[in-house]
């Protein structure tokens, strides 16, 4: 459904150790990088457009809702784990730890984490 998505936080340089590892841990590259944004990812295009990239932004006007979150695919339950403790080595807050999730489905593997800007992220991986 989504070809593309920002993340905006206050500090760059507080977020960029997290989504790096992140990202990493779930396959996705690092393809884009400024002092103030960085991307993930493979950009969609004619020749691929089941391509999703993500991009995270500096933003004075950044504000976390706890009710706001992104989700990310992971290729395995293996993958959803290293997110997770990525993440929580990279100072992010454990917001549910690896796991089934059967009140979505029966095969719902995921983490969820709070970066440290205050995003909720997740991985997930429909095995």
């Amino acid at each position: 459904m989504l070809d593309h998505v920002s993340i905006t936080v206050p500090d760059m340089a507080a977020v960029t150790g997290f989504y790096d590892a992140v990202m990493q841990a779930l396959g996705y590259p690092l393809v884009y990088e400024q002092p103030d944004a960085r991307g993930y990812g493979l950009r969609a295009g004619s020749d691929a457009p089941g391509r999703s990239y993500i991009s995270v932004l500096q933003s004075a006007a950044m504000r976390p809702d706890p009710r706001r979150h992104w989700c990310f695919k992971a290729a395995s339950r293996e993958a959803v784990e290293a997110f997770h403790v990525a993440a929580l080595a990279q100072g992010g807050r454990d917001d549910g730890p690896p796991g089934l999730r059967p009140h979505y489905h029966e095969g719902y593997y995921a983490a969820f984490v709070i970066d440290p800007a205050g995003n909720r992220i997740e991985a997930v991986f429909h095995g």
